[in-house]
């Protein structure tokens, strides 16, 4: 299908697809045995500027928007989502960063997260603080120049690779949701440690850690926006990322399909190839064309959210105020049930496709040595994190009653 991307866009898509062949695919069962993620990886993305896809020139970015950074993820996504995930990873902490950053904190955080010489992460979830991010205990206490951080994060994806989180806290627990505000804190900031490396089903060269604060000094110069505005500014970032999980799991049904095709057409049963059953062509015609719709809905809407987005980066680099401001002076849409309905359509179809791949190439895609069983437990995740599933219908249903409300 032909989307109307631009020769650029076009240009990264075959560069990430370079990179999974060649870097991606000789490292990925060992990084997935090891659980652990090769900086040789970080280094070859950062080379190739994949960490700034999203980000403007005047930053070191190449000036492209939502539509260059999910391409690039789903393209390395056919080869590993575990390994996809620095560049997601990076986006979704930085993403905060850049958009409820000022003129000021622009300059001194982002040309670091263009360039990739700091990984950036996002620390939201808590122990009772999941689905429900308004529940969450971890607390900033202000004393003159700096708030003082006590709680941890759990399942925070990038784990102890990354440089800079950004970590959701309460600075008012009396207020509930509208007391929650966005800190950015440095790895190796007194008070800041790691706790409990994780053991997951899937994305397991991507580690994850629990994250634990006691007595953490963080400037009020890291705070992102003013008091309380945090939990707008989380709805607002899952707004403009979860497109990217939405083509991390597109990349993982296509690279399922892309070991099971060849092999069916290889593999021989009653003396001929197990492709030329009719049964087994109708399932792949049924996997295939959902793969292909998923794509048509993430890339529909990423191309649409650029036409905003990058009118508001523009505009936010003109004027030195936040792109946030910008986005409300453009009166801009939300894009919060577009952005529910891609993730949540590509994560089941990723779930069904790895799955089906599995049935159809029988008891050798059950072994670890044939690639198939790991694109299973690496779809898993895309439809739990960054929202539940459930919470992607709450969200649709949500807006779909609010637009028929409105007439």
């Amino acid at each position: 299908m032909d989307y109307g991307f631009t020769q650029l866009q076009t240009e990264i898509a075959q560069l990430a697809r370079e990179l999974a062949e060649k870097k991606l695919k000789p490292l990925r069962a060992k990084a997935d045995h090891d659980e652990k993620l090769p900086m040789e990886v970080v280094e070859e993305y950062r080379a190739s500027n994949l960490f700034g896809l999203w980000l403007p020139e005047q930053y070191g970015g190449t000036g492209g928007g939502v539509t260059d950074l999910a391409l690039a993820i789903e393209e390395l996504s056919k080869a590993c989502g575990g390994l996809a995930l620095p560049i997601a990873t990076s986006a979704l902490g930085g993403m905060p960063a850049f958009m409820w950053a000022t003129a000021e904190q622009r300059e001194k955080w982002i040309p670091a997260l263009a360039s990739g010489e700091k990984l950036f992460a996002f620390a939201l979830t808590e122990a009772e603080a999941g689905s429900d991010a308004t529940a969450l205990k971890t607390t900033a206490v202000l004393e003159g120049d700096h708030y003082v951080v006590n709680g941890s994060k759990h399942f925070i994806s990038t784990g102890e690779v990354a440089d800079v989180y950004t970590v959701a806290v309460t600075t008012n627990p009396k207020r509930g949701a509208r007391g929650i505000t966005l800190l950015l804190i440095e790895k190796g900031t007194p008070g800041f440690t790691f706790g409990k490396k994780e053991e997951k089903l899937g994305i397991r060269a991507n580690t994850t850690y629990e994250l634990v604060f006691q007595d953490c000094k963080v400037p009020v110069a890291n705070r992102l926006g003013g008091e309380g505005m945090g939990l707008l500014a989380v709805q607002e970032t899952f707004d403009y990322s979860r497109p990217g999980v939405a083509a991390q799991a597109l990349g993982i049904a296509e690279g399922a399909l892309n070991e099971t095709i060849p092999y069916l057409r290889t593999r021989k049963q009653f003396g001929q190839p197990v492709s030329s059953f009719q049964a087994i062509q109708h399932k792949l015609a049924d996997l295939a064309t959902k793969v292909e719709a998923g794509r048509a809905l993430v890339y529909s809407l990423t191309l649409a959210m650029d036409k905003d987005y990058l009118k508001a980066v523009e505009n936010a680099l003109a004027s030195g105020a936040s792109v946030h401001d910008e986005l409300k002076k453009l009166k801009t849409r939300r894009w919060t049930k577009e952005s529910a309905m891609s993730k949540l359509f590509c994560s089941d179809t990723a779930m069904e496709v790895a799955s089906e791949c599995i049935n159809l190439c029988g008891g050798i895609a059950y072994m670890r040595d044939f690639p198939v069983e790991k694109y299973m437990r690496d779809a898993k995740i895309t439809q739990i994190y960054e929202g539940t599933n459930h919470i992607q219908r709450n969200e649709i249903a949500a807006a779909l009653i609010k637009e028929y409300a409105a007439g």
